[in-house]
């Protein structure tokens, strides 16, 4: 599944889901650019471990919740790579707190949803002008947008939802184009993420009712996005890919 010198964005691409995204892509040969947007020394640890896979790589720190930002980080890459870009993969997003319905005020809400929905219509409108026909757009949803989230997190979880409709809708809207659009839904995922929002019962307790009895890690949502965004994956468009060791079937 060979992505040689086809250029790829991954937004959130520094660290934890989106760095082994990032390195993945490398491995199998593609030009990267690593969107962050805070760390900037974890972005320099990702950028030399993808450069040193033998990848052509660039980091390329950008608000994706940001127009401007977006289309400097689209600019940026053509400016690296030349104009034809043939992936995006849209990592970046995040629960930011666990609030119930009553601590929950409108601001949050509403930051929830840039964070995630917005980030996704963004990078995704600013890149479309320059795909070619082949292309093809990996979004990152969560399980939480099939079954609602655990506890105080409906807006990550509606968040999410709205990624796997967004995503569909664009695989209608680009196929006649040629681009291929698919969403990732991981469940538990060994990330900083959980190490920040789950307690270790609760873990505990996920990895009990999962059918392969493991966290996923990075590393697996990295291979799947790799084949989606790969020609294997060519007849694959609008679908939401379920990725979390059998713990739920849609």
């Amino acid at each position: 599944m060979s992505l040689k010198d086809k250029v790829i964005i991954v937004t959130g691409g520094a660290r934890d889901i989106g760095r082994s995204v990032s390195l993945r892509l490398a491995r199998a040969g593609a030009k990267v650019a690593i969107n962050y947007n805070a760390n900037e020394e974890t972005a320099a640890e990702t950028l030399q471990a993808a450069r040193a896979l033998g990848a052509q790589a660039i980091t390329v720190k950008a608000d994706v919740t940001d127009a401007a930002a977006v289309e400097r980080l689209i600019d940026q890459t053509r400016e690296a790579f030349g104009d034809e870009i043939h992936g995006l993969v849209n990592v970046a997003g995040g629960m930011v707190a666990r609030k119930t319905i009553d601590l929950m005020d409108l601001e949050f809400f509403e930051y929830v949803m840039r964070l995630n929905v917005s980030s996704t219509f963004l990078a995704t409108k600013a890149v479309v002008p320059h795909m070619p026909a082949g292309s093809a757009i990996v979004n990152l949803s969560s399980l939480a947008g099939r079954d609602g989230g655990g506890p105080g997190a409906s807006a990550y979880a509606a968040s999410k939802a709205a990624v796997m409709a967004f995503t569909r809708g664009m695989a209608k809207e680009l196929g006649p184009k040629g681009i291929r659009v698919n969403a990732l839904c991981p469940g538990l995922i060994g990330t900083s993420f959980h190490d920040t929002f789950s307690t270790l019962e609760g873990r505990a307790k996920v990895v009990s009712g999962t059918p392969l009895r493991r966290e996923g890690s990075p590393d697996d949502v990295g291979d799947v996005a790799h084949y989606l965004l790969s020609q294997e994956a060519g007849f694959l468009t609008g679908v939401c890919l379920d990725l979390n060791g059998g713990l739920f079937f849609s």
